[in-house]
């Protein structure tokens, strides 16, 4: 290539570039004329590091995702690199980049950049497929690569190519500094700081359940000029609105999914009742009542006590719960220089742990609440007391909140035959029901464990006495409370239980706001929701007395929709949309609404029906109802985005009517449950029998497991069961929740396909052209 064109060339690039490619010149001549004489190899001064260790923890890389940088194609004006030197030769690039990778200087370089051995060798897998697989190269790189080519330059100075590129697939690299300023999540009081400029009288109502507690708070709350009151359910928020409007003291609602203004003209009134995560923090009230305040402990809901505990803007705040919060809550009050004044109660009605087990549904007596802690045991014991001819009433947490109303209201009637409960421990708070014995039907509880896996474990004390203090409450026709459990071997674990102190809570929940998220996403703009959230998590700072709460079902719903298009603030709404994960067709109208809503198209209240496919039916069985619940959480999950976005969810108050009807058609399948169980039982669409033979191998395990406890007080596994060769696998993955019957009717036809196309083979190879020797035909190792 001529001088002038070299020139000429080097003139056409950008004012900015041109510095770095004045190199172009002298490579030019190499061309012609090979290396300088006498010019030395160059060995760069490398860059001493940029993120010093300045004492903040370091991040972990396995959440870091690589973003996809494409090679380049032709250009329109040709490989100028190559006009200025000379096309490279691939192979000889390759063996430069191999050395290069192996450089102990450059790994240690890039380690001090951020890029530790995992990233650095994702880095350069890119690096080197960018490099080889595009068909011109950037000038300056080309240049580079070709003097590394004529040994004018050393491979060392690839390293600040290979570092662009590596911030290119790694944005976080660039920005670690501000990405820890947003996530630092220290000094939550700062963040409210009308709550800051009041100086608030903090008064903490303790003691246990039936102890007249969140009676005293409640006085106060109905006898201020203005007043909010928390409560961590929609049947509390609810109780307290019908309370409060029965007093004479106009009160309105808000729930996620509903508003209700008393005021005739729209007005809001001066005192609300709300769920926790609903109130107000910029609105001035005399009196705030937050109850179950122990809750702020809670892994994944802990943030919206914290939220109101720090943010209420409020004279007076009671908080209501158990004495393990005291001194937590008085750690964070001393943290805004505001004192808390700590009220105790003792339980108004007696009540005892007796020296006797049930042992037999035949020693059931009127007032008897059986609480079990999962659904297939709600059902095999419904049906053995409808076997006896006893008539019980049925709560567990997926029935909408009408008909727990409605089954509380049948067991508490004394005219009504019914007079067994069977409950799980969602009885344990927002129901007043009339109990007089607490039956636990076992002490195991499932639960997930921060794997996502499922385990089996003991009750907590705290949730024992939270459901053993619903026996013999004030209010009742049962002045004294007891408690036993089914089983004789559970009887002196529950003792154990009871007698246990309760863990004092030692950190508050937070969570990312949506402000928060958005700087975020500012900084990784092509980084999804789910992979955002884990950054955010992994960077971010709290003090000892905060934790950051668990977004699995935040990250679930992201994942959910992420190949939806929707604005970041549209996309964080959707994910936060309270869910049921374990329902599929809840799950799939997530997707469809969001989809809908990036369409633009409305969700209009005849669409709704349309999907839903109402008209819909009493339940003829046990699936029935359980779909039945699922469109319940559907019509929720509509009402709830209509809160915020009344513009594509504009038919709300239709949708509530709907649901309205939708309660009562549940309300009557719950109320001929045995009919359902007996026959689905019939079916073969529940197996009962197989399912309590599990439960019953589990009891057994009960009294080791005591001992366990008793030493260790660790988390166990989920016992094997010693009668598992008489119970089939498929019903002990149901038992357990892995599998649904529909995931086995899927498994069963992929088996047979799968057992079906090596006989297809098999059939195929044993046709032998004439003459040929027949083998002896082996057997089938399937």
């Amino acid at each position: 290539m001529s001088l002038p064109r070299c020139v000429l060339l080097w003139a056409r690039l950008p004012t900015g570039r041109q510095v770095g490619h004045l190199g172009a010149i002298c490579s030019a001549f190499r061309t012609h004329v090979g290396a300088f004489p006498g010019a030395p190899v160059r060995v760069p001064a490398l860059a001493a590091s940029s993120s010093a260790s300045d004492g903040s923890k370091v991040p972990n890389t396995s959440l870091f995702v690589p973003l996809t940088v494409k090679p380049q194609g032709p250009s329109a004006d040709g490989d100028v690199g190559a006009e200025l030197t000379r096309p490279l030769d691939k192979n000889e690039v390759k063996k430069i980049l191999d050395k290069f990778y192996k450089r102990k200087e450059i790994q240690k370089l890039g380690a001090d950049y951020g890029l530790d051995a995992r990233l650095f060798h994702q880095a350069f897998i890119s690096f080197r497929n960018y490099i080889l697989q595009s068909h011109s190269l950037d000038v300056d790189i080309h240049i580079i690569l070709n003097d590394i080519c004529f040994s004018a330059a050393h491979v060392d100075d690839l390293f600040p190519f290979f570092l662009r590129h590596a911030k290119q697939i790694f944005p976080m690299l660039e920005c670690k500094d501000d990405l820890r300023k947003i996530s630092d999540l220290r000094i939550p009081p700062n963040w409210y700081p009308e709550a800051r400029a009041i100086q608030r009288k903090i008064i903490f109502h303790s003691g246990p359940t039936n102890s007249g507690k969140t009676y005293h708070a409640i006085q106060k709350y109905l006898s201020a000029k203005s007043g909010v009151y928390c409560g961590p359910l929609k049947l509390l928020a609810h109780e307290i609105f019908e309370k409060s409007n029965a007093a004479g003291v106009p009160c309105d609602l808000v729930t996620g999914e509903e508003r209700v203004t008393v005021e005739p003209d729209g007005k809001q009134a001066a005192h609300v009742a709300c769920t926790v995560e609903m109130c107000s923090v910029t609105t001035p009230y005399e009196v705030a009542v937050i109850d179950e305040i122990q809750m702020i402990r809670d892994p994944a809901r802990g943030w919206a006590w914290t939220r109101a505990l720090l943010g209420l803007c409020a004279e007076e705040i009671h908080l209501c719960g158990e004495s393990a919060a005291i001194d937590l809550v008085t750690e964070l009050m001393y943290t805004t220089g505001e004192d808390v004044e700590v009220r105790r109660y003792e339980r108004l009605t007696p009540i005892s742990v007796l020296d006797k087990a049930l042992e037999s549904l035949d020693n059931l007596q009127p007032g008897d609440c059986i609480v079990c802690f999962s659904k297939n045991d709600i059902y095999s014991v419904s049906r053995q007391i409808e076997i006896r001819g006893l008539e019980s009433a049925v709560i567990y947490g997926s029935l909408p909140p009408g008909t727990k109303l409605a089954q509380a209201k049948k067991f508490n009637d004394p005219n009504d035959p019914c007079k067994i409960l069977v409950a799980t421990d969602a009885i344990g708070m927002g129901l007043n029901l009339s109990i007089k014995r607490i039956i636990f039907y076992t002490l195991l509880k499932p639960t997930m464990n921060e794997k996502g896996e499922k385990e089996i474990e003991p009750i907590t004390t705290s949730q024992a006495l939270q459901i053993a203090g619903r026996a013999g409450r004030f209010s009742s026709q049962f002045k004294e409370g007891e408690v036993t459990t089914m089983n004789r071997e559970d009887l002196s674990l529950l003792k154990e239980i009871l007698s246990r102190p309760v863990d004092p809570i030692r950190a508050a929940g937070l969570h990312p706001t949506a402000e928060q998220i958005e700087m975020f996403a500012y900084h990784l703009p092509d980084t999804t929701l789910s992979n955002l959230i884990d950054i955010f998590v992994d960077f971010s700072q709290v003090d000892g007395q905060y934790f950051v709460c668990n977004m699995d079902d935040f990250k679930f719903s992201a994942e959910l929709i992420q190949h939806i298009p929707l604005s970041l603030r549209v996309r964080y709404v959707f994910c936060t949309a309270p869910i049921n994960k374990k329902q599929p067709f809840v799950c799939s109208s997530l997707l469809q609404f969001a989809r809908q809503y990036s369409r633009n198209e409305p969700l209009t209240f005849a669409w709704l029906r349309r999907y839903i496919k109402w008209p819909l039916f009493p339940p003829k069985n046990i699936k029935d109802l359980m779909d039945l619940e699922a469109v319940h959480d559907v019509l929720d999950l509509y009402l709830w985005l209509s809160y915020r976005f009344m513009d594509m969810f504009p038919d709300a108050s239709l949708v509530r009517d709907l649901q309205k009807q939708l309660d009562d058609i549940i309300q009557n399948g719950v109320h001929n449950i045995t009919k359902l169980i007996k026959i689905s039982e019939s079916r073969k669409l529940l197996n009962l029998e197989n399912l309590s033979a599990g439960k019953q191998s589990l009891l057994l395990e009960n009294k080791s497991q005591a001992r366990r406890l008793r030493t260790k007080g660790s988390k166990t596994a989920e016992p094997a069961s010693p009668n598992a060769g008489k119970i089939t696998l498929a019903s002990r993955l149901v038992q357990q929740g892995l599998l649904t019957p529909d995931m086995l009717r899927q498994l069963e036809k992929e088996w047979l396909t799968q057992r079906a196309e090596p006989s297809k083979e098999r059939t195929e190879s044993g046709t032998y052209s004439k003459g040929s020797r027949r083998k002896k035909k082996e057997p089938d190792s399937n």
